[in-house]
């Protein structure tokens, strides 16, 4: 893989699920999804104002308490996260560069020492290459790096965060804390404590985690299979429904054309009833009254021939032949 594809794809690995922008200070919760403080103490807050004592983690729904002091910064960091936090800052043009392990100044890193597991500032991978005990260690420059020297950073053993400790592997696990610790620790602030090897303690708490994840792949599987027939059912039943409401939808468009049909023909034996009832009769009547009209029209027209000449003879005979007179 390409090393500008290797990390473009540690970018969305690191990306926080609610900002969606690579996580800062990245805390865990129980459910083991990891999430920016910044994040969850919004959620703490909001969860706050709505009176509620639990947040959901937004990707399992998972419920966990609201701190009283309102913000996650007890959760435990996440060891991966910030593994990957450290190599995506490796990339060229990054925003923030890893700093040195190797002298107090903390300057900014231009090289990784594999063997040594440290980053090293240009004045410290100068001495590191001139000294005969360091000098044929594979160190690389930060802006040289390859894809298989990015995987190495990702999966190289665990060295202890704690400031002036960076060079130190992690090489024992407190009991009493709860956490692993490099030599230094174990003589400084954990001195007294109940210590076990790390590799050790690891190997067993690995046996346990996949016993543990034995059993939840079983249980996955019956809850795929009753999640499979839920769905099934589901699609059977909606189905059932479509097939009623075609049903009905086509006895309704049935009906609707047998009342049309019904329609029509009530009205054409409305039309023949009245035709067959009146018909006759009305043009009958209507014939007689065309009839005296054309008569009436006619004598008007001649009365006012008779009248426009004005003769004596002509209007008392025409008076006596009036049908109004």
């Amino acid at each position: 893989m390409d090393v500008t594809e290797l990390y473009k794809n540690l970018k969305i690995e690191a990306e926080c699920p609610l900002c969606k922008e690579t996580v800062k200070n990245p805390k865990t919760l129980p459910c083991l999804h990891s999430f920016c403080l910044e994040c969850l103490d919004k959620q703490a807050i909001l969860g706050r104002g709505q009176h509620e004592t639990t947040i959901k983690c937004p990707v399992c729904q998972s419920c966990f308490p609201i701190p009283e002091s309102d913000t996650f910064e007890s959760l435990p960091s996440s060891f991966h996260l910030n593994r990957l936090l450290e190599v995506i800052s490796c990339e060229k043009n990054s925003a923030q560069s890893p700093k040195c392990h190797n002298c107090a100044n903390e300057d900014t890193a231009t090289s990784y020492c594999f063997v040594c597991r440290s980053f090293l500032c240009a004045c410290c991978n100068e001495a590191h290459r001139r000294l005969k005990a360091t000098r044929g260690h594979r160190n690389v420059l930060i802006d040289k790096l390859q894809a298989q020297d990015v995987e190495d950073l990702i999966y190289r053993p665990g060295m202890c965060s704690r400031q002036y400790h960076e060079s130190q592997p992690l090489v024992f696990y407190c009991e009493d804390c709860k956490v692993p610790i490099c030599y230094k620790c174990s003589e400084v602030s954990h001195n007294g404590h109940r210590k076990t090897d790390a590799e050790e303690t690891a190997r067993e708490k690995k046996v346990q985690m996949e016993e543990a994840v034995a059993k939840v792949k079983d249980k996955v599987v019956v809850y795929e299979y009753e999640i499979k027939k839920q769905i099934e059912l589901k699609n059977k039943r909606e189905a059932e429904i479509r097939d009623a409401e075609k049903k009905y939808t086509d006895n309704v468009e049935d009906l609707i054309r047998q009342l049309r049909v019904h329609e029509s023909n009530m009205k054409s034996k409305i039309r023949e009833m009245y035709d067959a009832e009146q018909g006759a009769d009305q043009r009958t009547r209507l014939e007689d009254i065309q009839l005296i009209a054309n008569q009436l029209r006619s004598c008007m027209e001649r009365s006012q021939r008779i009248l426009e000449t004005d003769v004596t003879a002509e209007v008392r005979q025409a008076e006596s032949r009036n049908p109004g007179s």
